[in-house]
């Protein structure tokens, strides 16, 4: 495959996958707001600022800040820009993917681009919820019309790279704020407003109703971290990205077959042997952040190595077999 094709396609599921990620976190706090004081709000979208790795608001998140990240074509992360960025990206490359997926990504473009921007009481859910709706529908057309192919694995390893940066994100964060060593073991009590920080948490990883069907609706930090970090069938869980992302890796060497693949497999397979080998124990004694700071270094070398080995490598090593 053509590095430039290989770039397109993995950017195009990359900027795709963080656009859902925005607008599903935006919605879970947008929603969260009608439960809490307006100080406990202000806490929690600076923590949605700097899981985006945004400047954090000093006190509130006014709605001129909250169009910003839903709108801003000057911010590099928010919902438009990621849309437009994989729809370019998609252009280039129409005669890779079905026509579904390039129709679904253009109404899609369309519609966030034609949404009212000032109108926050009256569209911002509706627009949340589009913007979530349409990237689950593009995947879902990827998984179903396209050949799973050299191209479809590298749709699913810009997926699967972009969704553990971001879970890695989140956790980090919410940790390092509300994390203490005995919460686990007690009883929430009056702390109602605690309860509902780690309610939200999951959700923001689509991953509430799932948790609850493996440690029930008591919900404590140990067990949310185990379960977004390390559950293997979770497809949010960052052990289940990982595995998903190690076997995007093993097809395109099958398909691509060269040495210029076998490092980025390596520190992939390091990374996948440390999380289905690893107990929860063991991350909190280490540090959730520790942890969390250790996977993301360990995405940015994969990322960068991707890149050395399909895009930018020599025309030498493209002729080495």
């Amino acid at each position: 495959m053509l590095s430039r094709v290989a770039d397109n396609l993995f950017w195009m599921s990359r900027y795709l996958e963080r656009a859902e990620h925005i607008a599903r976190i935006v919605l879970v706090h947008h929603n969260l707001e009608l439960e809490q004081a307006e100080e406990a709000n202000a806490g929690r979208w600076q923590r949605v600022f700097q899981s985006l790795s945004l400047e954090a608001p000093i006190e509130s998140v006014t709605n001129s800040l909250l169009s910003q990240i839903c709108f801003g074509m000057e911010n590099r992360c928010s919902i438009t820009t990621s849309i437009e960025s994989a729809r370019n990206n998609a252009r280039q490359v129409r005669e890779q993917i079905s026509s579904e997926m390039w129709e679904q990504l253009n109404r899609l473009y369309h519609a966030v681009r034609h949404t009212d921007h000032e109108d926050h009481n009256g569209e911002i859910e509706e627009f949340l919820v589009a913007v979530k709706d349409g990237a689950h529908l593009f995947h879902g057309l990827s998984d179903s019309t396209m050949s799973h192919g050299e191209g479809w694995q590298f749709i699913q390893l810009g997926q699967s790279l972009e969704r553990a940066l971001n879970t890695a994100a989140l956790l980090e964060v919410h940790y390092r704020e509300f994390y203490q060593e005995t919460s686990f073991d007690s009883e929430w009590g009056p702390d109602a407003a605690g309860y509902l920080e780690w309610i939200g948490l999951l959700k923001c990883a689509t991953a509430f109703e799932a948790y609850c069907k493996v440690h029930t609706a008591a919900i404590d930090p140990l067990g949310v971290a185990e379960f977004l970090l390390l559950d293997e069938q979770f497809p949010h869980s960052i052990r289940f990205v990982v595995d998903t992302l190690q076997a995007s890796l093993e097809a395109i060497g099958r398909l691509s077959p060269g040495r210029r693949v076998n490092r980025v497999q390596r520190i992939a397979g390091r990374l996948q042997a440390e999380l289905n080998f690893t107990q929860i124990e063991e991350v909190m004694d280490r540090g959730i952040a520790n942890t969390m700071q250790h996977i993301r270094e360990s995405c940015y070398e994969i990322h960068n190595c991707v890149h050395e080995a399909f895009v930018s490598y020599p025309i030498e090593s493209a002729l080495e077999v």
